[in-house]
């Protein structure tokens, strides 16, 4: 129990802020770049001391290996070598050497560190190069030196010599060490105020989400008008506003639809609510004969099966807009499901004397069959209810790679064009009395609408010369 509830926990924790992930961030790069920064300094500054004490021991190594190859050497401390090779020290401060001969005796040895460690090497170079320089410490000291060999063909004795030469480095050092002290006091306190500052920048620059969501939180169901304004929030931001009002806007007609809808419904019962109250009260008021009292039952049934097709029809558009892609496919004839339906609607067009023509021909296409019979069906019905005795519907066929078209054309009443795609909203007539030609709900092109987009196709009507025209397109899906 207590693992489950330990993972619920973690699964419910919040993920860390956007301020604390940037300014950790922030932080640890700039960590890293003053830290890179550091190395690279102190790296070059350790490069320049030791080709600075370099080129010094070798200015030194010169002036002795020239007094070695100038003076004869004589035995004795008071002897001319000895004593310029003393004089090359005036004014070097921290630098000492030692001449020895090549087997191991002592010819000058210098004040300072014990050099005998150089000697250790055995084999020497004629010069000083950057490989021969090595650091040791002694006493407490540090230094840095090199060893060199006199070779006696160089000499006036032709006696070999070896010379070893060091310096003291302590000062270098110790600025060495103050400055990476300086460096990491500089690393810290600007790490510290590159935090402050990443943290103030995104608080700052969360001001404008703040206030979209300040302005958002405002908004209610009587203000959908309300939109954000783009050009006020930074660009980064201007997609999301732009985002936000559209959604805003799908949702204001979602809510005038809605609005819209209920006193659709309210009116369109209101009628039969109203027949059916009124004939009972009549019916009450006085005693009546069986032949009656049935005939006004009759009445109440008509009121009641309208309402019934009415409450059947609402309930399959709340069915099919929530679930769209809830179909059955099956591979259909639509030239045969449309004969079919003309030989149902025979004996309504023979009264009405209207004449049912089919034109063209489709191959079959998938789609669900009670689905587009209904589609089809409310189509024609429609067709032979708003035309015209003695007139032709016509139904027309087409079909190419895409979409299978089907159209529906009967004669009728000019329709302005701005009233067209209204057509297809629930309850819209055309009539502003909302007078009834035949016994319909006005749902039947809502759900022609309704259907068809849940095949992924599209339907629209067009109304020119006296004539009105509603076309079907259904794209060719496959079967899942």
């Amino acid at each position: 129990m207590k693992t489950e509830m330990a993972g619920n926990t973690a699964e419910k924790r919040r993920p860390a802020s956007l301020a604390l992930r940037v300014t950790i961030l922030v932080g640890i790069t700039t960590t890293l770049v003053f830290m890179a920064f550091n190395w690279v300094i102190v790296r070059s500054l350790e490069m320049h001391f030791a080709e600075q004490d370099t080129t010094e021991l070798q200015a030194v190594a010169g002036a002795v290996v020239k007094t070695l190859t100038e003076v004869p050497h004589e035995e004795g401390n008071d002897s001319a070598m000895v004593k310029q090779l003393a004089a090359i020290a005036i004014g070097r401060h921290g630098v000492t050497y030692s001449v020895y001969a090549k087997s191991g005796t002592p010819v000058y040895i210098g004040h300072g560190a014990d050099l005998s460690l150089l000697l250790k090497r055995g084999k020497f170079d004629s010069t000083i190069a950057d490989d021969d320089v090595i650091i040791w410490q002694d006493d407490g000291r540090s230094y840095r030196g090199a060893a060199l060999e006199v070779g006696p063909e160089a000499t006036p004795g032709g006696i070999p010599f070896v010379v070893a030469i060091a310096m003291d480095i302590d000062f270098h050092l110790d600025f060495l060490t103050m400055f990476k002290t300086i460096l990491w006091w500089a690393t810290l306190i600007v790490s510290v105020i590159a935090l402050i500052v990443a943290w103030c920048a995104v608080q700052w620059g969360h001001r404008p989400i703040r206030k979209v969501s300040r302005d958002i939180r405002a908004i209610r169901s009587s203000r959908l008008d309300v939109r954000l304004d783009p050009t006020e929030v930074p660009i980064e931001l201007a997609e999301l506003a732009a985002s936000f009002n559209d959604m805003l806007g799908r949702i204001e007609d979602g809510f005038a639809k809605l609005a819209n809808f209920s006193a659709d419904i309210a009116h369109e019962l209101r009628t039969p609510v109203t027949n059916l109250v009124m004939q009972t009260e009549v019916a009450l008021s006085q005693s009546r004969s069986s032949a009656e009292y049935r005939e006004i039952l009759y009445s109440n049934l008509e009121e009641f099966e309208r309402m019934s097709r009415m409450i059947s029809d609402m309930l399959f558009l709340a069915q099919t807009e929530n679930d769209p892609h809830n179909l059955h496919l099956s591979d259909i004839s639509i030239a045969a499901m449309i004969q079919d339906l003309f030989d149902y609607f025979e004996a309504l067009a023979e009264e009405a004397n209207i004449t049912l023509t089919l034109a063209g021909n489709a191959a079959p296409v998938k789609a669900d069959r009670e689905m587009m019979l209904r589609a089809l069906s409310n189509l024609i019905s429609n067709a032979i209810q708003y035309s015209a005795p003695g007139s032709i519907v016509i139904v027309r066929l087409s079909q190419d790679r895409q979409v299978t078209t089907v159209s529906v054309e009967n004669p009728s009443e000019q329709i302005v064009k701005e009233d067209l795609p209204k057509l297809f909203d629930r309850f819209f007539r055309t009539d502003p009395s909302r007078k009834r030609k035949a016994s319909g709900a006005g749902l039947g092109l809502a759900i022609v609408k309704s259907i068809v987009e849940a095949h992924g196709g599209t339907v629209q009507a067009t109304s020119k010369q006296a004539r009105v025209k509603f076309e079907i397109s259904l794209p060719h899906i496959q079967k899942a």
